[in-house]
């Protein structure tokens, strides 16, 4: 079994794309899958229950599927930091609370696991802790997916820096192309792609932009999960 915490650069980074497109990859492969979304904020009211988009796509590409709850524990109305649409619906989150609401999912045995965080790598979860602790209590190698965006370089070595610091080992990183014309791109990702090659962290694979891509469309997605691989190095936290 393979299991990972993915994290992004930046809220919109891309980490649901590539979560769905890595569980996709893996079931095209053969492998059992299974996606979490332990908190989400930006949820809509569906069959009896708060919904979020996100989590939904990371089911819906789970080969061992289980109710809406068990992938998305913690599911918030509001559009927000997840600390404060928490606090607007009366929520105390904590890393053990989300252990705890993540219990049935963490007892699931699938071959190739994602489990995504909340826009960046030290999003809040109250005033003292953040989803990295949440992942530093998973123990869980770390994917991290790289906006590609001005001020990219910046954010992946900061978030980078703070993911090995932490005593995580940062399994890969992805490089999500978000704009088919930004400037000097190539030079951008040349950049990144040595510096990752120094720091021993593997490349996943560079997402070309995707412009009205259907996610919920797998032969769409596959043209995604097509330019990404798993981890080939073994690393363990």
């Amino acid at each position: 079994m393979q299991r990972y915490f993915l994290t992004g650069t930046d809220t919109d980074a891309g980490k649901t794309l590539i979560s769905s497109a890595l569980l996709l990859n893996a079931r095209q492969l053969g492998f059992s899958t299974f996606g979490l979304k332990p908190v989400a904020a930006g949820c809509e009211y569906m069959n009896g229950e708060w919904q979020n988009s996100d989590a939904r796509l990371l089911r819906q590409y789970s080969t061992t599927t289980a109710t809406y709850p068990v992938h998305n524990p913690i599911a918030l109305e509001a559009a927000i930091a997840p600390h404060i649409a928490a606090q607007r619906e009366g929520i105390a989150l904590s890393v053990s609370s989300l252990f705890t609401a993540c219990q049935p999912a963490l007892e699931i045995e699938a071959d190739r696991q994602i489990i995504e965080g909340a826009g960046g790598w030290l999003v809040p979860l109250n005033d003292t802790e953040t989803l990295a602790d949440f992942a530093c209590a998973l123990k869980l190698p770390v994917i991290l997916v790289v906006g590609m965006r001005l001020g990219c370089i910046n954010h992946a070595q900061l978030s980078a820096q703070a993911i090995q610091a932490s005593g995580l080992p940062l399994a890969g990183w992805v490089a999500n192309c978000l704009h088919a014309d930004m400037d000097a791109q190539q030079d951008n990702l040349d950049y990144l792609t040595q510096w990752f090659q120094r720091q021993n962290v593997e490349h996943l694979g560079t997402v070309p932009r995707f412009s009205g891509i259907d996610t919920s469309r797998e032969e769409e997605l596959s043209a995604v999960a097509a330019h990404l691989h798993w981890p080939t190095i073994d690393v363990t936290a």
